[in-house]
């Protein structure tokens, strides 16, 4: 397929983004200069300010291409996702977080992927060749590297980074892989991609340099590494 002929909805869920949205939002338009996009931004009721930034955005590109979606207040990632794809008008669809953890760099290689090999779906991943981590300390890496051996050995997933959250998908793949989930946090990235799997879709990889966030403070804590292993047990049973 043509990829002049693709629209690429690119959801990006934000809670306190404010001194990271303006910079995330330049950086897609940047780099994505030939492709026809649209961003949706689902706003979980954040009170620094991000959806005034957001608005001042909206004025500069255009309504039509930034998208404010936004939620009264948290309701956790799995149904952020759903709500921006009830507003997704491509025909593919990028998810990405707002924190430049994932750089829009890596989209026109997520895009070529796609077309080159005719997948569902597009993973960016931190495990192999060409891709890493940025910024985290030894214990945090460790901590990621062995939930995803974990997961790996299993659910046997056939992907190498299991709860990366940086992926292309066909919007059709997306709102039948979705559809079956039932996690809403951070296991839910882990959920899509073993559904998918299980369902026989084409995943191909993109090796991804994964950066801490320069601004704000992280999400992750104790509460979803707990989420994280219950969902672990949960998939193990039920996929």
């Amino acid at each position: 397929m043509d990829a002049a002929k693709n629209k690429y909805s690119i959801i990006v869920p934000t809670y306190n983004e404010r001194l990271n949205i303006a910079l995330i939002v330049y950086l897609i338009f940047k780099h994505l200069r030939d492709v026809d996009f649209e961003i949706i931004v689902v706003d979980d009721g954040s009170p620094d300010g991000t959806r005034e930034v957001l608005k001042q955005l909206q004025d500069l590109y255009g309504e039509d291409r930034i998208l404010l979606r936004p939620r009264a207040k948290k309701l956790g990632l799995g149904t952020a996702y759903v709500h921006g794809l009830k507003h997704a008008s491509g025909n593919f669809v990028v998810i990405m977080d707002a924190d430049l953890s994932h750089h829009p760099k890596y989209l026109p290689s997520f895009i070529k992927k796609q077309m080159e090999t005719g997948a569902s779906i597009v993973t960016g991943t931190r495990y192999v060749t060409g891709g890493g981590v940025h910024g985290w300390n030894l214990m945090r890496k460790l901590t990621s590297r062995g939930a995803n051996v974990l997961a790996q050995t299993l659910l046997w997933p056939c992907v190498s980074d299991l709860t990366g959250s940086f992926r292309l998908y066909k919007k059709s793949v997306l709102e039948d892989v979705i559809s079956s989930c039932v996690s809403k946090g951070y296991v839910f990235q882990m959920e899509m991609i073993v559904r998918a799997s299980r369902k026989g879709y084409h995943i191909e990889e993109v090796p991804i340099t994964f950066v801490d966030r320069v601004f704000g403070s992280s999400k992750l804590g104790g509460s979803e590494i707990v989420e994280y292993l219950k969902g672990l047990i949960y998939l193990m049973i039920t996929t």
